[in-house]
Parts: structure tokens; sequence; C-alpha cells
């Protein structure tokens, strides 16, 4: 038999469905990977085995009699800031250590509810502060790619450095994630895989710890742009409970691939050329830019001008909010509270030092700061008002542009260590992803091709506010252009 933990989702899912295997079999073919791979790539927080094999069992019968959810038997990840009923969630942090939430959220009870089978929950950049996987309590994740010139350990990328690890190297079938500024295309990217964030609304943030609530948005972590479309219409529905949430439809967006993009009209923005960018970078958005063009579509190069402050903006908005959503952790209320302490004020000195990692406690006091009289006028509603130009910039195009693209990352995945000195330097690597947050639109990163060293890149497509539709329809055709098989080369 094929080695089931290779499948694509939609493989996987038509197997069972034809009962060419079990999804017994399946859920513990992925458990055996996990024991054997995790003490090397660190993807799972907490794996649960026997929850998964109660739930593929349960899978199994509804099969037999012919039922069964979208998603009936399929061992999935889930990122560790998703609410898992019975499960311990942390978000990463030592602050909600040992929490297990007595709710299940809205986008996993959805997926339960499809038949889908939880083999446990995935390593992430703590409160999903991060662009590497290692702000994490529970230390880095490594990706299981490995430069041909270089045996260093690679980055994931973050938030969802677990989600994206998990998934290129077999560890579950796909897996949830969430993006505030490219926490899903940025991993997606550096591991080979596909992600997309929807746009801001389509999936609700209730059971999801909060980081930016402006700019959280779930999504999912897959193998291929398929099974992208399949796992995000199972993520996706109205929530009475969040109140961003919208209220339409979830489309079919499988009914989108195979199309092709002739007559699309696809954007060309002159400002993502950014300093010191990599001419591998370069040249394969060139190679995409052509492959979109030889399948007929026309390509139209535009102008968004605000970009170059979008970074800036994102910088100030995120920890603002994240300051006011982290407040809570004081000791008192939620989280980790200090065993030592002289005072009320003392008690929250003390647990929120203990239990926040370094880059959370920057995050926090930048957005403290901004927030703080005599500057919030000055840092926090100009950002704001900036952020309102990024989203202009975007409406001024869609009459002339169905889709755009751009590179998804700066660069390909670098060494774990490699930019912990400098949080500037860090935050960069958010530069191409970051606008389609603040914008609120859909984005999505494609594995498109290598680097000289052999690891992956990829390419993004970023749509209209709820046109999904175009944004699978485009990334279909990238992928199927670039042909791209690579794989890992096993060394866990």
């Amino acid at each position: 038999m094929t080695d089931l933990t290779k499948l694509t989702l939609k493989a996987a899912l038509d197997g069972l469905k034809a009962r060419d295997f079990s999804s017994e079999e399946i859920t513990r073919a992925f458990i055996a990977n996990i024991d054997a791979a995790n003490p090397k790539l660190n993807a799972f927080v907490v794996a649960t085995p026997a929850r998964a094999l109660e739930m593929a069992r349960a899978s199994d019968d509804r099969l037999a009699r012919g039922e069964g959810g979208a998603l009936e038997g399929a061992p999935l990840g889930i990122k560790d800031l998703f609410c898992t009923n019975g499960v311990q969630t942390t978000a990463g942090s030592n602050m909600l250590r040992g929490f297990v939430p007595p709710y299940e959220s809205t986008v996993t009870a959805n997926l339960w509810a499809d038949g889908a089978v939880m083999l446990g929950k995935l390593n992430m950049d703590e409160f999903a502060m991060g662009s590497s996987n290692e702000t994490s309590a529970f230390g880095p994740v490594t990706n299981p790619w490995k430069s041909k010139h270089s045996n260093a350990d690679l980055t994931p990328g973050g938030s969802s450095g677990g989600s994206a690890s998990a998934v290129a190297g077999d560890l579950c079938l796909a897996a949830t994630a969430s993006d505030t500024g490219g926490s899903i295309r940025q991993p997606a990217a550096f591991t080979g895989t596909v992600g997309i964030k929807p746009t801001y609304g389509r999936a609700s943030r209730f059971g999801m710890v909060a980081f930016a609530s402006s700019l959280d948005q779930a999504g999912p972590i897959t193998k291929t742009v398929e099974d992208a479309a399949i796992l995000l219409r199972s993520m996706c529905s109205f929530d009475a409970k969040d109140s961003t949430s919208l209220d339409v439809e979830t489309p079919d967006w499988t009914q989108s691939l195979g199309r092709g993009v002739k007559g699309l009209r696809i954007g060309v923005p002159r400002e993502y050329v950014v300093d010191g960018m990599p001419a591998e970078i370069q040249a394969l958005w060139d190679q995409g830019v052509q492959w979109l063009k030889d399948a007929g579509a026309a390509i139209v190069e535009i102008s968004l001008p605000h970009t170059k402050y979008a970074l800036p903006a994102y910088y100030i908005i995120a920890p603002a909010e994240a300051s006011s959503n982290l407040a809570r952790y004081d000791g008192m209320r939620y989280g980790h509270r200090a065993d030592h302490f002289t005072s009320l004020n003392d008690l929250y000195e003390e647990s929120r030092a203990e239990g926040f990692g370094k880059e959370v406690q920057r995050r926090l006091t930048i957005g403290a700061y901004v927030l703080s009289a005599g500057f919030y006028d000055a840092f926090y509603v100009k950002a704001l008002k900036v952020r309102r130009r990024i989203a202009q910039d975007f409406d001024d195009v869609w009459d002339r542009v169905d889709a755009i693209v751009t590179p998804s990352t700066p660069s390909a995945a670098f060494a774990l260590g490699d930019k912990q000195i400098d949080p500037v330097t860090m935050y960069l690597n958010d530069v191409f992803t970051v606008t389609a947050n603040l914008a609120g639109l859909p984005g999505i990163s494609v594995p498109t091709g290598l680097d000289s060293g052999g690891l992956p890149l990829g390419l993004q497509v970023i749509g209209k506010a709820l046109d999904e539709a175009t944004v699978f329809q485009v990334a279909d055709a990238l992928e199927q252009a670039a042909g791209f098989t690579a794989r890992p080369d096993k060394w866990w």
C-alpha cells in the first residue's frame, strides 16, 4: 500500500470514501510519524493519539454506513491557539501553560462536525508574535527542509511554524493556522506548502486566542491548492459569537480550480520590488507573471503607493491591539500567577514577567506606549489613517485587475537563530504579506520553485474581499504551471 501519510487531503478523502483504507489505518500511520519525527521537528506541543483513534473509529463507522461529512476520517493538526475542549491550549506561552478549555473554537467545531480527526496541537510563536517560531515557550520548530549548502536547522517560518512543519513533514494531512501579518503565507512559502488567509471575517475568531483582533484570521496550511479549497470551506462559517463574522455564504471553492486564467487581469505592483531583494525572488516573480501571461491572462502594472508605510503601520496597530487583548493576563483574572509577590502591583509585574517571553514583552511595551496619553494621536491614530490609505490603494486598482501577484517572502527559509538579534530585520519578513491583513483581503502562497540551495520559494496571490474564488483560480494556474513536486529529504 502507498505510504498513507504522503497522500494529499483530497486523495485521502477519496480513498476513505472508497474504503481503500480506514481512518484508523491512516491515523495510526500519522501517529507513528509524529512519534518518530517530533523529537527532531518539535511541531506538536501536545499529541492526542487516544482521542485521534477514538475519532477515527467513529468516522469508520459512519463511512461504513455510507455517511460522513466533507472531511470524514481525515487526520489534521490544530494550531495551539484554537481552543479545543478538554485538550490543553497555550498559544505557545507559559502564561497559558496547563490551560484546558471547557469549550471548542468555532473553527475546530466546524472541522469535527465535518468528520475530521484531531492528531494534536501544533507549536507556534508565543501568542502568534513572531516570524520564525523561535518565541514559543516550548522551543523552536524545525523546518523539514535543509539547504544543500549547509546542515543548519532552518526555521519553518512563523507564527504557524508547527502547522507548516507538520504538513511538510507528513505528520498530518493538513493543518489549521492563523494569519495576523503573514503567519500562514510566510511559513507555507518556507516549507513548500500552500497557505491561504481568507477575507477578514470569513472564519470565526471565537475560541481563537487573540493577538490583534482587527487583523487575526484563521486559514489552512495544506499540500495543494485543492486541499486548501477543501479545508477552508469547512473552516469558514458565519458565527453570531464573533461580532466581526461575515454573514455570507461559503462557496465550494474547488469549483474555481481547473478554469484557467484566460481573460483575467493580473496586477503586478511596482512597489513590491524592494531594496536588497534576492535575484532569485525577482526571477521567480518574473517567471510566475510569464506563466500567467502564457496561460492567457493580461498583465497590468499597478501602483500601490502606500505600501512602504505598511510595516510601520502594522507594527503600531498590532502591538496596540495586543497590549489591550493581553491585559487580562495579570495573575488575577487569567493566566499564570507568580508564587512570590509582596503586593498586588508586584503580583501583576511578576506574573507577567514570568508568563510572557521577551518578544511578547517587547510588543506589549510598544503597544502600551503608542496608546498612552500624548502618543495616541501621534502614533496609533496616524497608523489607522495609513491603514485606510493602504486599503484605498487596493480599492483603486480593482477596476483594472482581478487579482495581484507578488512574492510571498523576501527570502527562502533562514537558519534558526539567524535574525533573533535584530527584531527589525525579523519584522521585515512580513513585508509582502502585511498589506493583505491591513486591508482585510484574501491572500494565498503557492510553492513555485527552489532557490540555489534547494529550498522552496512561494508566490502570493491577493484578491478582492470575498473573492477567494479568483484567488484559488489564479493559484491553481500557478501550481499547474510550476509543477512543484519537490519534497524535503528525510533526515529526522
